[in-house]
């Protein structure tokens, strides 16, 4: 399914919000977006849609699966789909000089640096080896943009292994792809696998073209097609990331642009920093590689990256507990999985684990701080946690499961049920 079936199917449903006030890009459309999935059709003269992901349910319905299943759903699909490479594609419909004017990219807080691509999936290849991943852009000319390159993952190993050659990276830009593409892309699988993923995800053959530089996409919206220099860097930031503070900024690397395509009348896909969407494609990728890597250890139930913890930051896993031994054992799982986790608590299956109150009741009546709090001081964690020493910082891991061998303490009363006469 395209990102326009998908929206065609959440307008049936009365799921998809229309907006037709002409807006800015500039403040006025981050401003008017709530929550639900919105199409603004007059940004600037250009069709803006945000929240196609924004919810548990709405990535629910683009698997085909009821929102319970998710963590069943995706720990257990293998990351290898059939990939098919096509000649031709809509996104075609219109090529020409990039001209980034003629997109509504959006300028989100007033203490942003620039109007920011937020949603563009950068799709690289070096010696064989391609990435697909989520990249902030900030726009910094008509044919120029510089990104966010973090620090040895994969976009940023290719660009470096170019750049020791002295060559640029070829890459390019996707902006608009159908949502399980987008939730593929934005999980962590065997090193260029995304779009074998994306197949399995959708349980049906992916198509991909061929750029003119040849890099090999997804049917999108609109591509971007150029390189990333070798040498050059600019300013990056300041800009809002996942925790909705501001990240600092950076010396990164140029991107000039050599083509532009995409289809008529096309629809630009931006993210709202820290918004919902953001947040489930940040956090809810990691679910399913802690359970799989807590399965290794205890009989994992469930995992929930946390709203409060940015989706990011804070992780609640559930298990069944057969010894007390296995509490400590998830911890060191889950960081293992997540390294950019800060905080993670173990529960038990009575614990409703999209309960904020219910967490907290574990912790109030199941953890004794001397004893069941473990702290990692000095480790490596996420530069996007404002408390971090650029990215080194502590992590607390908290057992808040029951002593098996006082489980009678711990044991909660439930009401007799009474039939009303």
């Amino acid at each position: 399914m395209s990102l326009r079936g998908f929206l065609e199917q959440l307008k049936a449903e009365g799921k998809l919000k229309e907006v037709t006030k002409n807006l800015s890009p500039v403040f006025e459309v981050s401003a008017s977006v709530g929550k639900e999935p919105t199409l603004f059709t007059n940004v600037a003269g250009s069709k803006v849609v945000m929240n196609i992901l924004g919810s548990r349910e709405l990535l629910a319905e683009a698997l085909g699966i009821s929102p319970e299943k998710i963590i069943e759903f995706l720990s257990s699909c293998p990351t290898e789909g059939d990939v098919k490479l096509v000649k031709d594609s809509p996104t075609k419909e219109i090529t020409g000089k990039p001209d980034l004017t003629k997109l509504p990219i959006l300028t989100h807080f007033e203490g942003d640096g620039a109007p920011y691509i937020t949603a563009g999936v950068v799709v690289s290849e070096y010696e064989g080896i391609m990435n697909a991943s989520i990249h902030r852009l900030r726009v910094i000319g008509k044919d120029k943009l510089t990104a966010r390159l973090v620090e040895f993952r994969h976009t940023y190993n290719l660009h470096k292994k170019a750049a020791e050659h002295g060559k640029p990276l070829p890459i390019a830009i996707v902006i608009g792809i159908d949502p399980v593409t987008l939730f593929a892309i934005s999980t962590r699988v065997p090193e260029g696998k995304e779009f074998n993923y994306a197949s399995a995800l959708k349980g049906e053959t992916i198509e991909l073209f061929e750029c003119k530089n040849g890099i090999k996409v997804p049917h999108a919206e609109i591509v971007l097609e150029g390189y990333i220099h070798p040498t050059e860097l600019v300013d990056e930031g300041p800009f809002v990331d996942i925790s909705g503070t501001y990240d600092i900024i950076r010396r990164q690397p140029v991107i000039y642009l050599t083509n532009m395509m995409h289809r008529r009348d096309p629809i630009y896909h931006a993210l709202l920093p820290a918004g919902s969407e953001h947040n489930i494609l940040m956090g809810i990728p990691y679910e399913p590689l802690i359970f799989n890597e807590v399965k290794k250890v205890a009989d994992v139930k469930n995992v929930v990256m946390t709203p409060g913890g940015c989706y990011y930051f804070h992780a609640a896993v559930q298990i069944h507990k057969t010894n007390d031994d296995e509490a400590k054992k998830a911890i060191d799982a889950t960081f293992a999985a997540h390294k950019s986790l800060k905080h993670v608590i173990i529960l038990d299956e009575d614990i409703n684990i999209l309960d904020p109150n219910d967490i907290e009741f574990a912790i109030a009546t199941r953890v004794k701080g001397d004893e069941d709090v473990y702290i990692y001081p000095n480790v490596r964690g996420s530069t996007l946690d404002p408390r971090s020493d650029n990215g080194i910082g502590t992590k607390i891991g908290i057992d808040a499961t029951m002593d098996l061998s006082k489980k009678w303490k711990f044991e909660r009363a439930r009401r007799p049920q009474i039939k009303r006469l």
